[in-house]
């Protein structure tokens, strides 16, 4: 199912019929749709900007776009919250909702305060709707970096990358590999798919509904939905032993507690962080904390020059670029039986992007991240 028309229940009718003009190459690759409030309609596919035409198609000049009214936001809010604000209430003082599906809604407006903190948020006008999507095999050509053959485990791993460049689409699909057992895992040395556990605090990995994930993360997968990161990953070590656990944007000084409590239980971890590069990271005191004291093995860097997703390198945890003994190409769902590999690699929005095999071992800092 096109995750697009999923969407579309959510708008007015006027939202709607516009929406629905669009061409179908552009619906394939619509990655935000941004609506505000009597001003233009804004969409972010593929790697170009664009504005939705007040009678159809896409536009350029701003004036020519359709402008939301009060109306459509209004509808779009009582959707979200399925007519219920106070239900919401939660949500709404963290500034987003999370829908069936996955699709995280970015909401701003009026912060009412109290005592100093965000309270509520009330006259919303302004909605950012991300695209979540399902690509299999994003993670086969960064698997291979991250197995420990010593212990035919995961190393710990964390993955940056500025917003919207692919690190949940990445985390998912590993997930499903690690945990897939010999189908996915013998190409890359763990001969047996892992018991692999995520903390979902947005309900944005799994898209759970009803407790049930309506994305594919592999056999022996196990997810707290809607958890705080920090309080999920105890109940996780807790109640359902997983061997390698999965948390999306950590940062808190609660969330660096809680990976130490699962490193010295034995368990592996995979997180992901915000950041240009792994440099970019350190800056921030929770993260510095940890790579300092090399607590990730593994440090994978994304970015988009050739699209959301591209590899633009793997680390270790004194902050070494890592090469494979060969070349790894990007490899193919339809190629994973054949245990064969394509000519060129690819990210997984099938742009062209750098090539592993050609990097060179650069240090610690690399100032081109």
């Amino acid at each position: 199912m096109n995750e697009m028309h999923s969407l579309l229940r959510l708008f007015s009718v006027p939202l709607r019929q516009r929406l629905a003009t669009l061409p179908e190459q552009v619906i394939q690759e619509i990655q935000e749709i941004r609506v505000r409030e009597e001003r233009p309609l804004e969409i972010v596919w593929g790697q170009k900007y664009s504005f939705v035409a007040a009678l159809s198609g896409l536009c350029e000049d701003p004036t020519l776009a359709y402008r939301p009214t009060r109306e459509d936001c209004s509808t779009l809010l009582e959707m979200l919250t399925q007519h219920s604000l106070y239900t919401f209430d939660e949500e709404l003082r963290r500034g987003y909702i999370t829908v069936q599906g996955g699709h995280r809604i970015g909401l701003a407006g009026r912060a009412i305060l109290e005592q100093g903190k965000v309270k509520h948020l009330k006259e919303i006008t302004s909605f950012n709707i991300r695209v979540a999507r399902e690509l299999k095999g994003a993670g086969s050509h960064v698997l291979p970096f991250l197995v420990d053959t010593s212990s035919v485990s995961i190393h710990h791993t964390l993955i940056v990358s500025p917003p919207q460049q692919g690190k949940t689409t990445l985390i998912r699909d590993l997930a499903r590999l690690i945990s897939g057992g010999t189908a996915s895992g013998s190409i890359y040395g763990l001969g047996r798919g892992l018991k692999v556990g995520i903390v979902d605090e947005r309900s944005e990995i799994a898209a759970c509904d009803r407790g049930v994930p309506r994305f594919d993360l592999g056999p022996r997968t196990d997810v707290l939905d809607g958890c705080p990161k920090a309080e999920g990953m105890m109940m996780m070590i807790r109640s359902m032993s997983p061997e390698v656990l999965i948390v999306d944007e950590i940062g808190r000084q609660e969330d660096a507690a809680a990976i130490h409590e699962a490193i010295h239980a034995g368990i592996r971890v995979i997180a992901t962080a915000h950041g240009l590069h792994h440099g970019d990271v350190r800056r921030r005191p929770v993260l510095k904390e940890l790579l300092d004291g090399e607590v990730f093995n593994r440090i994978v860097v994304l970015n988009k020059r050739a699209g959301a997703g591209t590899l633009e390198g793997v680390y270790d945890a004194k902050g070494d670029r890592m090469e494979l003994a060969k070349p790894v190409e990007s490899i193919s769902e339809a190629s994973l039986s054949r245990h064969d590999v394509k000519d060129s690699l690819l990210d997984w929005t099938g742009n062209a992007a750098l090539r592993i095999g050609n990097y060179a071992k650069r240090g610690k800092e690399d100032a081109n991240c």
